[in-house]
């Protein structure tokens, strides 16, 4: 990395040169890292500015300016100033340990099964679309013994809400969860319940499948915590009406942001050349992998193992089993690619896998899933 010098001019004396390059060596992160106008929003500038000021209200106004910028606030900038030979200089400070990766609408491409091979800190910008409101993500991936720590605010790492009808607008949140980073099947897989988050995408917003609200029980929407009870909607089923955005997500009474099929934005979509990266981790520990796998050669969409049961319902809504409830799917072993928790394992490694039907993510815990999951009481 070479050397950083900085000029500045003041009125019309000659331009005067200050050389920061001290705290600057070949490879090395720069302690000092000036504030710059025209770069990049991602990575490195490709020129180095300083603001420079003569008078005590320009100086204020410019770092006023300065630190409403998201291009400094994701890089972790602190802002000092300098009087040099009467000039008041602005600059940077950047400590290393605090800058962060942005993913914003970045699609994900790796595979490594182990939560830990995704350690770093991550940013993001992202619109709630139909409100015009703006927001910075952001995400913590950090490895202890035997788990990884999986920290965030909850906010998605791109747009969101263009078609959604929430109740609530987004809200950020504390989240934090501890993924196991060596997990196990279990001699039982274990059911999904209403007490526990399913997983946590990489973008850090985390997957909750199961809808509160169960047909005949009170509005329909809310309050069918009893996971006995029969006809429970399936919250992405066209006819369920949750009011689900682009990404398939929507909001909970408490703002989170949450979601309940494929992210949509976290992988390709349409006609990869590879295999679908893991795009999360759940509770278990287990990957989550996009919908694509390789078939001996041929990328295609995995098919889960669930059909729609034939027939029509023997009583609560009655009419023809469409999807629109849990109860209208059934298992049927071999009859996708899929088991019953909706996983299977690729080059050696168990993992779930998004499809476009039931249950579109997971349909239970091969796994135990791990207690930082346990959702909080309100």
């Amino acid at each position: 990395m070479p050397a950083f010098f900085a000029s500045c001019s003041y009125f019309r004396k000659k331009t005067e040169n200050f050389d920061f390059s001290a705290r600057v060596s070949d490879g090395v992160l720069p302690l000092v890292r000036f504030i710059y106008v025209d770069g990049p929003t991602n990575g490195p500038p490709r020129s180095i500015n300083l603001f420079c000021a003569n008078t005590k209200r320009d100086h204020m106004t410019i770092g006023k300016n300065a630190k409403k910028s998201r291009i400094f606030r994701r890089l972790g900038i602190s802002f000092q100033t300098a009087a040099i030979s009467g000039l008041s200089v602005f600059a940077a400070f950047v400590d290393p340990a605090s800058a962060h990766e942005d993913i914003t609408n970045a699609i994900l491409t790796d595979r490594a099964a182990n939560c830990t091979a995704y350690a770093d800190t991550y940013s993001a910008q992202a619109t709630d679309v139909q409100n015009a409101r703006e927001f910075d993500a952001s995400v913590s991936i950090s490895v202890s013994g035997d788990h990884c720590s999986i920290t965030s605010n909850a906010v998605p790492n791109h747009d969101f809400n263009a078609t959604g009808r929430f109740v609530t607008p987004l809200s950020e949140q504390n989240q934090a969860y501890s993924v196991p980073a060596n997990p196990t099947l279990a001699a039982q897989p274990t059911a999904l319940s209403l007490q526990y988050d399913n997983a946590v995408f990489l973008n850090g917003v985390k997957l909750d499948l199961l809808a509160a609200g169960c047909f005949g029980v009170g509005n329909g929407r809310i309050g069918c915590n009893d996971m006995t009870a029969p006809y429970r909607y399936d919250p992405m089923a066209p006819g369920a009406g949750f009011g689900a955005d682009e990404h398939n997500a929507h909001t909970q009474p408490d703002g989170a942001y949450h979601y309940h099929g494929n992210p949509m934005a976290l992988f390709e979509q349409e006609n990869p050349t590879s295999a679908s990266p893991v795009i999360g981790f759940a509770a278990d520990g287990f990957p989550i992998f996009g919908i694509y796998i390789d078939d001996g050669g041929t990328i295609r969409k995995a098919t889960s193992s669930y059909r729609l049961k034939i027939g029509t319902r023997p009583g609560g809504p009655g009419g023809t089993y469409d999807g629109t409830f849990v109860d209208d799917w059934e298992y049927v072993d071999g009859y996708g690619d899929l088991d019953r928790c909706n996983g299977m394992t690729q080059d050696g490694v168990y993992g779930y896998v998004v499809t476009e039907t039931y249950p579109h993510v997971m349909a239970c815990f091969s796994g135990t899933p791990d207690s930082s999951f346990m959702k909080r009481r309100p």
